[in-house]
């Protein structure tokens, strides 16, 4: 997370669209526009600015219309913070990204914020895949403010790299062969999503541009059931053909992110 301390702006938009916000949005899901922010922190700061975040950066956004989904430890880099919130569409973020980054609450504390960062350019501007594949989230799922019990359960977030924007016949594939392995294998797909591609209506805070990406979440009890549903994939033959499809599909290695929730994320296992 960051703030007026990034100057540069962006104003080549990356594949257009023609909408500025995707389709519909079904009653039962979360937030046609999403960010996935990934944060390098100095070493040692990554639970003060958690403090931080869960006392001062939750409701503050929320009530200018930021959906702020979740909060993370990522168990494979002690000195990174992955965050999730989501939009309405690109001109209500643009709106409700200016009111907070200009408003008090920031301002009272982006010091404080900032000192715990290397970077925080590390930001995927995503929407869901399907009209029906974003998150499902409750208010009731956060924790109240002054929680300190850590969750168990951890979030997998895998992220895909493709040459092109991703295809609707990639999708399909996910949805109709992918997903009921991954279920079979007892983990659940929470949601999933690809690149958005319209102009970055905030450039005060940059996105990737020219990133073609497929994520997807799913949900585990704990390490320990991770470790389960790893060695459930290795042992099916239609993970094996799973695997052999997506090489030939990918341009790199998926980067997966094992996300270990912080006591007030609304998405956790």
């Amino acid at each position: 997370m960051t703030g007026p301390r990034f100057e540069n702006l962006m104003t080549t938009p990356t594949n257009e669209r023609s909408e500025q916000s995707p389709a519909v949005q079904p009653g039962n899901t979360c937030c046609p526009i999403v960010e996935l922010r990934q944060c390098t922190l100095h070493p040692g700061k990554r639970d003060a600015l958690i403090d931080l975040f869960d006392r001062e950066f939750v409701e503050s956004q929320e009530a200018l219309g930021i959906k702020v989904i979740g909060q993370f430890r990522d168990l494979g880099n002690p000195d990174r913070f992955v965050w999730l919130r989501g939009f309405r569409d690109m001109p209500s973020r643009a709106q409700a990204l200016k009111d907070f980054y200009g408003g008090p609450i920031w301002k009272a504390h982006r010091e404080a914020a900032n000192d715990t960062m290397v970077d925080s350019d590390h930001v995927l501007l995503l929407r869901p895949a399907l009209p029906a594949s974003g998150f499902a989230l409750d208010n009731s799922d956060r924790p109240p403010l002054g929680a300190t019990e850590v969750p168990r359960g951890l979030v997998v977030a895998t992220i895909y790299y493709f040459d092109a924007p991703v295809s609707n016949d990639f999708v399909d594939f996910f949805e109709h062969t992918f997903k009921p392995v991954i279920i079979a294998s007892n983990a659940s797909v929470v949601a999933y999503f690809v690149t958005e591609s319209s102009e970055n209506t905030f450039p005060a805070l940059p996105v990737r541009e020219g990133e073609y990406v497929f994520v997807w979440f799913s949900r585990l009890t704990d390490q320990l059931a991770y470790e389960g549903f790893a060695a459930a994939l290795t042992e099916s033959q239609q993970w094996r053909e799973i695997s052999e499809e997506l090489a030939r599909r990918l341009n790199r290695a998926p980067e997966v992110l094992k996300l270990s929730p912080t006591s007030r994320s609304r998405l956790h296992g």
